[in-house]
């Protein structure tokens, strides 16, 4: 059974409360308008929320991963294109320098990113690589005092925001694949225009290159040649978070068809008394009640320094196939009111395919979990 602490549940309605009146009236506007709303983002740092993770020497609540997953999971039922700032902002953006970065990097960049002000991306998914993340062709070579980058990133996440103060870049090094850190001015730097997605408009994405971009040589994050090693745990704790933005979604769509299916009325009665739609709802609940025990195991388990490899490719691989089907049955059940923006349930099944293929595709989890089973190395 899966019961959280009389402080999580309080803080779990604190960021409701929170979501339904910062952000659900505005969501509509800023998905038609394709605008990163700032001030809400860095109100939902005023809040608290980018900082669950870090410990309080860098400003943060040392609350772990259940307690950011609640946050997530609410501000995603909301808005997933605000939950997705949220995720990536701290799995990926700041949670780095945090694991990796010396005393003097966490001086400089933490507390600035703990406190949600401003915001970090992660730069390595390139244009020719997708899923083959080892097949890096960024190249970092050193000059004397510098590291001097050559490359493109693409599907870059919080990197091109008025907010955006570094990217962690994945580049090649002497030493092999290394993690650098970028500042948003180095000159050299170049942020392409943002990209037309299906979904999450609201939230920041970009195509970075780097054109002899120039960084101290400090800016080496952890050891050369561990930036492969380094992504890799990165992306346990994101597919948690990940799965936690699809539960958000899941209870997002029931609780929209629920509303709709004993309020609208076809052959004289709702049409949630007809089983045919009753019975999509139920699948929905069932969905959503596994969905959100996998999360939150694989965020008890990470949690508890227990392993959580496996259990974290369970909870993304399931939460987020259960989350594009739970949005293409909403869309069914509001018939054609389903395909118009004055509902929020198309909005929902724009937004939805996208957590099966960010932070490792569906296939890429069943590759992650065929191996921890013991089955060997899958093509």
């Amino acid at each position: 059974m899966l019961e959280f602490t009389d402080e999580q549940e309080s803080f779990r309605s604190v960021v409701r409360e929170f979501a339904e009146s910062e952000i659900r009236p505005h969501a509509e506007e800023w998905d038609r308008e394709h605008k990163f709303p700032t001030s809400t983002v860095q109100a939902m740092g005023e809040l608290g929320l980018f900082g669950l993770m870090f410990s309080e020497e860098w400003g943060g609540a040392d609350a772990g991963l259940i307690t950011q997953c609640l946050a997530i999971e609410e501000i995603g039922r909301v808005d997933q294109s605000m939950g997705i700032t949220l995720e990536a902002a701290v799995s990926l953006g700041a949670r780095p320098i945090a694991e990796y970065g010396t005393d003097d990097q966490k001086t400089q960049w933490l507390p600035d990113l703990v406190s949600g002000q401003r915001l970090a991306a992660f730069g390595l998914t390139e244009p020719d690589g997708g899923s083959d993340a080892g097949a890096t062709a960024t190249r970092a070579e050193q000059e004397k005092d510098d590291w001097v980058i050559n490359g493109s990133k693409t599907f870059i996440t919080n990197s091109g925001t008025d907010i955006t103060s570094l990217i962690t870049a994945t580049a090649q090094t002497q030493e092999g694949i290394s993690s650098i850190i970028i500042p948003s001015n180095t000159e050299g730097l170049i942020v392409e225009p943002p990209y037309r997605k299906m979904g999450w408009h609201a939230s920041d994405t970009h195509g970075l290159i780097f054109q002899d971009c120039r960084v101290p040589k400090a800016n080496i994050l952890g050891k050369p040649g561990r930036g492969f090693a380094q992504f890799l745990s990165t992306l346990d704790d994101g597919r948690v978070a990940i799965a936690a933005l699809a539960v958000g979604l899941i209870a997002a769509c029931l609780e929209e068809c629920v509303t709709y299916a004993n309020e609208r009325n076809a052959f004289g009665k709702p049409i949630g008394s007809y089983q045919a739609v009753a019975f999509k709802c139920a699948d929905m609940a069932a969905s959503l009640e596994t969905a959100r025990l996998a999360t939150y195991h694989a965020a008890g388990l990470r949690d508890a320094g227990k392993p959580f490899k496996r259990e974290a490719a369970i909870a993304k691989l399931h939460a987020t196939e259960a989350a594009v089907n739970a949005t293409r049955e909403a869309t069914q059940i509001f018939g054609g009111y389903g395909f118009i923006d004055e509902t929020p349930v198309s909005r929902y099944y724009r937004d939805a395919k996208v957590l099966e293929i960010g932070e490792g595709t569906s296939e890429i989890q069943r590759i992650v979990i065929s191996r921890e089973l013991g089955l060997g190395e899958l093509g």
